[in-house]
């Protein structure tokens, strides 16, 4: 959305939602370290799909307070950077990065992730309709996460994240070395309200395999 298309109206509320929304990953990570899972799961929209099946924050109370009983005593949770992009005045989309620390048992698995969100507006409220965890490593604090499998949790055989598959980019470096000498092409630079959507390049988003 360009300036010169919008209303000083839109602008603002463009601005304000911008801050609501990150706002939201802000709570979701407080929420979530102090357990307030009532707080935490007022952050979604009321409506939340939780698996393949079940519908509404109830159930996505029950799979966090399972999740978080089971497998740590306690957490902090890091925020980074936040990109946002609009779909529209009432849809946006975004990439948020988080650096974690988990008790679980004897050890202390540090955790580096990002998480792609989708934001809906609902009744004037901004909400998570979902989150899409992508994980980089977790491995105790003690043991540096070199090699491959970051992803090293107590008790479990270590496996890949999904930290890089969200965007194509990752392997196509890895892929097409340049030659010696040659000059690489420079494509035309991103829309800077579609850098998101640009470089995700129609990806499928990834499988994500559970903690």
């Amino acid at each position: 959305m360009a300036f010169s298309d919008t209303t000083l109206v839109q602008r603002i509320d463009r601005l304000e939602s911008t801050e609501a929304i990150r706002q939201l990953a802000g709570k979701y990570a407080l929420s979530l370290d102090m357990r307030d899972l009532d707080a935490h799961v007022g952050l979604f929209a009321e409506d939340i799909r939780v698996g393949k099946e079940k519908v509404g924050r109830a159930h996505l109370k029950a799979w966090v307070d399972e999740t978080l009983r089971e497998q740590f005593t306690g957490t902090s949770h890091h925020i980074g950077q936040h990109i946002i992009e609009f779909i529209d005045e009432n849809h946006a989309i975004g990439v948020v990065y988080s650096k974690n620390e988990h008790e679980t048992g004897a050890e202390w698995v540090t955790m580096q992730m990002l998480y792609w969100d989708d934001y809906e507006r609902v009744n004037g409220e901004w909400f998570f309709r979902r989150r899409l965890p992508c994980y980089w490593y977790a491995s105790d604090l003690n043991r540096p996460p070199i090699g491959d499998m970051k992803m090293r949790w107590p008790g479990r055989a270590p496996y890949h994240g999904t930290f890089h598959d969200l965007f194509p980019s990752w392997e196509m470096f890895w892929r097409n070395r340049p030659k010696e000498g040659d000059l690489p092409e420079v494509a035309l630079p991103a829309r800077l309200d579609q850098f998101l959507l640009t470089m995700r390049r129609d990806a499928p988003a990834p499988r994500i395999r559970v903690r």
